[in-house]
């Protein structure tokens, strides 16, 4: 008997808990129960509720032999929630390794799975060095041009500019799960996604040639990709964002997810210690006009901004709510 068939009938059931919120069963991990707890109580909290969805299943990586199969999998999750009357879907590609054991009679059982969490990582990428080398077969274009805006760059002369909020939605909702190759995707890609978004958004760079300070992206240069710490890194883009300055890139804090609106930010702190490790950028809103965000890492479209779905949220969690600049 083959094994497939049995990690068919695991993400099925997967489907069925997590789109009817059920926290109970024989064999559910801890980990998964208490993530089906916060999401249940989080939707009666805000007066939503899932209307169903559909889990799909692409297999990364298997190593097997004639006992064990150990499956890396992609489970990309589309589910339908209604809040105060308004519909929307949520979209997001979670990453799991699921181990399977052959019994004594020849029959498959799934034995563990457990997420392959990267949402703590806070983004550069284990594949790229702090020096800036890629990892082979990772596409970028030499510098950056106006095709990635689909309009003319800014000249270095010019002084103003208008953060186009709608330009930065379709962007991030064009490159949510299929990344841009005129840039390079990091492993864990979710900060350098959002500077793409705000890019895309009109927002200039502010190029030092110094990884430590502006925000910036230059490509390929000499065998290396160049950017600042801040294009890429979860905490490097939070602090960037809570400087002041009187030009380019700048954002207010807002006390309030309520707050924000189309192309803003939200960084997220874990572990409550003080360091960022994730970021996104707000694309829409849900029937109670709380924002729904897209992200890259775990991929996301249209996701609530509070990501109490996820595996690396704590109760120790610490959220910066930023309201990008329109211009000057």
């Amino acid at each position: 008997m083959s094994w497939k068939p049995i990690l068919y009938e695991y993400v099925n059931a997967a489907n069925v808990r997590e789109s009817e919120l059920a926290a109970s069963g024989p064999g559910l991990p801890p980990g998964e129960r208490a993530r089906l707890k916060r999401m249940a109580a989080g939707f009666a909290e805000r007066g939503a509720r899932p209307l169903g969805g559909e889990t799909r299943l692409a297999i990364r990586r298997v190593r097997e032999d004639e006992r064990e199969v150990v499956a890396d999998i992609d489970l990309r999750r589309t589910t339908r929630v209604r809040t105060r009357g308004v519909e929307h879907a949520e979209e997001r590609v979670d990453r799991e390794r699921v181990t399977l054991l052959r019994t004594p009679d020849g029959e498959w059982t799934v034995t563990r799975a457990e997420p392959i969490v990267r949402e703590r990582h806070g983004g550069g990428g284990p594949s790229v060095t702090l020096g800036g080398e890629a990892s082979p077969g990772m596409r970028t274009a030499p510098f950056l041009n106006e095709r990635v805006l689909g309009r003319p760059a800014p000249e270095p002369w010019e002084r103003s500019y208008r953060y186009d909020r709608e330009a930065a939605r379709a962007y991030a909702d064009r490159h949510w799960n299929e990344p841009n190759p005129q840039f390079i995707h990091f492993d864990v890609d979710c900060t350098n996604y959002v500077s793409q978004c705000l890019y895309a958004g009109g927002a200039p760079m502010n190029y030092t040639g110094g990884r430590e300070s502006g925000w910036w992206y230059r490509g390929r240069s000499g065998g290396r990709e160049l950017w600042s710490y801040s294009w890429s890194v979860a905490h490097a883009l939070h602090w960037y964002l809570m400087g002041e300055r009187s030009g380019g890139l700048a954002a207010e804090q807002a006390a309030s997810a309520r707050e924000l609106t189309i192309g803003d930010v939200i960084c997220y702190d874990f572990d409550g210690d003080g360091r960022f490790e994730h970021s996104v950028i707000v694309t829409g809103a849900d029937g109670a006009g709380q924002p729904l965000v897209n992200a890259h890492t775990t991929n996301s479209r249209g996701r609530y901004w509070d990501y109490r779905d996820s595996y690396a949220w704590t109760d120790r969690t610490v959220y910066r709510f930023f309201r990008i600049r329109d211009g000057f």
